[in-house]
């Protein structure tokens, strides 16, 4: 340092370098990029971000299952025997594998159990073995073969699980459902009708209306089967329409003479003679969907 005035002499500045400058900004430690072959930590750091992204996708389906409402299917029918049952995209592989001879039958338990849970225990449990920081799949063999080989495993499976379904609409000649509904819906929109996949059943046109039966009917079988003798779904009663293809005319004569359900089908012997229970169930046998 100068302590004279002289003009000649050298002014040297020193400065301390415990003195830290004084800024506004933030200082921001250094990313886990920064250190090569270094990972952050799996809990709580890598768990909580999978987490949020997780949430962030569920929340993302929620709001598509709700805004865009699933198409119905048509009703089971355990008659059809041409339907070929078929689960989820998503289980193929699981399906088909449950088809091999080491996986069915008397190993049904260690094809639908056994394999699957050590399967999907061990993709649980993997951060837990696999505690190396190494992030470089080339650099991790064990895991990313293991992980190859079960995508590939996955992916062979689905691929012949759905080939052999087309294999046998072919050879059944069977439309599939899904198929049958965007063909009949777009029929029907071509046409300027509403389509719906659940089929309303027809209404059952009365045989001899004009039966003097039908009277006896009016006097004594309206007020529990309604005036049309359509019935009353919400109080459990049956209709009159079609009834003659379920119970035989003598089946409707014990019905109508002796009651049935504890009195929820009234007895009649003592309201209509032998002649008029004769007249009314004659009718009602006559009762059947045309054909």
């Amino acid at each position: 340092m100068a302590h004279d005035h002289k003009s000649n002499e050298k002014v040297v500045y020193v400065g301390d370098s415990r003195v830290r400058k004084r800024s506004n900004k933030t200082i921001v430690p250094p990313d886990y990029t920064a250190f090569p072959g270094k990972s952050e930590a799996f809990i709580p750091n890598f768990l909580l971000k999978e987490w949020l992204v997780g949430c962030v996708v569920l929340v993302g389906f929620l709001v598509l299952t709700i805004s865009e409402a699933p198409p119905l299917g048509y009703p089971a029918d355990p008659t059809n025997a041409s339907f070929i049952p078929m689960p989820d995209w998503y289980f193929l592989f699981l399906y088909q594998f449950l088809k091999y001879p080491y996986a069915s039958g008397d190993y049904v338990v260690l094809g639908a159990v056994a394999v699957p849970g050590v399967a999907f225990g061990a993709l649980l449990l993997a951060p837990f073995l696999d505690t190396g920081k190494e992030r470089r799949f080339y650099r991790r063999p064990i895991a990313a073969s293991l992980m190859l080989l079960s995508l590939v495993a996955c992916i062979y499976l689905t691929k012949v699980s759905w080939d052999h379904y087309q294999h046998e609409l072919e050879i059944t000649n069977t439309i599939p459902e899904h198929i049958e509904r965007e063909e009949k819906a777009r029929e029907a929109a071509e046409k300027g009708q509403e389509f719906s996949a659940i089929k309303k059943e027809e209404a059952v046109a009365l045989v001899d209306a004009d039966d003097p039966a039908m009277e006896i009917a009016k006097a004594n079988c309206i007020g529990c089967h309604a005036t049309d003798l359509n019935g009353n779904k919400q109080g459990k009663v049956p209709s009159l329409r079609g009834v003659g293809d379920i119970l035989t005319k003598e089946q409707l004569v014990e019905t109508v003479t002796n009651g049935k359900g504890g009195g929820a089908m009234p007895s009649f012997k003592d309201k209509l003679s032998a002649a008029e229970i004769d007249q009314i169930t004659t009718w009602l046998a006559k009762q059947k969907k045309a054909e």
